[in-house]
């Protein structure tokens, strides 16, 4: 009897447990994530087109020069707009290559750095020295790795500057390819920017990718570049953004057109060293964003043990009924935001990848305390 009350007692205080964790869980979904399932642009009256500066930073990236580079020189932008790529110390053909481009696209402007910058790590001396040299007032931020998803992407990101907005953040997909591991990698992708998007829509933005960013040189020089995280070799993206972003300054763009493509990781290794380098600028977040970030990775992690265990340990058919409510409302809720990001192909998988998160928090949660690499290449 003792034992049977023993046990009674902790079913109780797991199922409790299971079932704090599942309210965190769907309050992040319907007051943050709903918000980007459902979001709608505003209506606008009129629309204005803004001068803007393209700038890309490079490194040893000929090939990735060659076949991506084009998509941002061929833009259907009718509004004055260049195209700077900033050559930082590469040892391959990219001079050349760029040379070559200047010849047929009078829009693209090239700047060699033959230096590199003393105890400014990764890519923010590079980064820095294009949009000082960028003629317009609109930057729009991208890596060479990565492709404009349409012809119309200068133009989609710049018509979300209306009155009041200096930063746009936009979303940067990676292609599509042939097998799980790339539906694996795309769905953790998917799941950052579920987040940050739906952050910024709530007016808690915290972070940008600067695959696809865009934002006001005033605001670059208002915060003093970044001179606030200098010794930081990431960050150049979601760092100063962190810094940067008001309620009120930043909105999405989620158009299909405004995306830019990257090749996706192509083996386990070179994720896990992709991933632990970004991971180790969260530290540096704002406390509200490291709150609100890591309930939300904690309720996640912790979801599903709670869930088997309270199966065995309490009536299933009441912890069922809580787990099902959650499944319903996170599926309405991915099933909406993979077609806002084109990202159909994920939905039928989104159980498995949410079970999966589990242990993408548990291998990752290293890089929270380790030292960042200082090359940005």
């Amino acid at each position: 009897m003792e034992l049977t009350d023993l046990l009674n007692s902790r079913g109780n205080i797991l199922f409790l447990s299971f079932c704090i964790i599942a309210f965190i869980q769907l309050f992040y979904y319907l007051f943050f994530f709903l918000r980007l399932a459902f979001y709608k642009p505003k209506a606008k009256n009129t629309f204005q087109t803004h001068p803007v500066s393209v700038i890309i930073c490079s490194r040893d990236e000929a090939a990735n020069l060659v076949k991506n580079l084009p998509g941002a020189l061929v833009q259907e932008y009718r509004t004055s707009h260049e195209v700077i790529v900033v050559n930082d110390n590469s040892l391959d053909e990219s001079k050349y290559i760029l040379e070559e481009f200047q010849r047929t696209f009078k829009q693209l402007h090239v700047i060699e750095l033959k230096q590199e910058a003393r105890f400014i790590p990764g890519k923010k001396y590079p980064l820095s020295v294009g949009i000082k040299t960028a003629k317009y007032e609109i930057v729009l931020l991208t890596d060479a790795d990565c492709v404009p998803a349409s012809e119309y992407w200068i133009q989609k990101m710049q018509e979300m500057f209306t009155d009041g907005i200096e930063i746009v953040l936009g979303y940067g997909p990676l292609h599509k390819k042939k097998g799980f591991f790339n539906k694996l990698v795309r769905w953790e992708t998917f799941h950052t920017a579920l987040q940050y998007l739906s952050y910024a829509e709530s007016g808690l933005a915290y972070m940008g990718v600067g695959r696809n960013l865009s934002y006001k040189k005033e605001v670059f020089f208002r915060h003093k570049g970044f001179s606030a995280h200098n010794h930081v070799p990431g960050g150049d993206d979601d760092l100063f953004i962190n810094k940067a972003t008001t309620k009120k300054n930043t909105t999405v763009a989620i158009d299909k057109d405004a995306f830019t493509l990257s090749e996706p990781p192509t083996s386990w290794n070179q994720w896990f060293r992709q991933k632990n380098r970004h991971y180790t600028t969260s530290k540096y977040y704002k406390g509200i964003h490291k709150f609100l970030l890591g309930l939300y990775a904690f309720s996640l992690f912790l979801f599903y043990p709670l869930f088997i265990v309270s199966l065995f340990l309490f009536d299933w058919r009441i912890v069922l009924g809580v787990f099902g409510l959650r499944l319903i409302i996170q599926g309405i809720v991915i099933f909406k935001t993979t077609r806002k990001l084109n990202e159909k192909d994920l939905f039928p998988w989104f159980v498995f990848f949410d079970v999966w998160m589990f242990f993408y928090y548990l291998i990752f949660a290293s890089a929270l305390f380790k030292k960042p690499h200082q090359n940005w290449k």
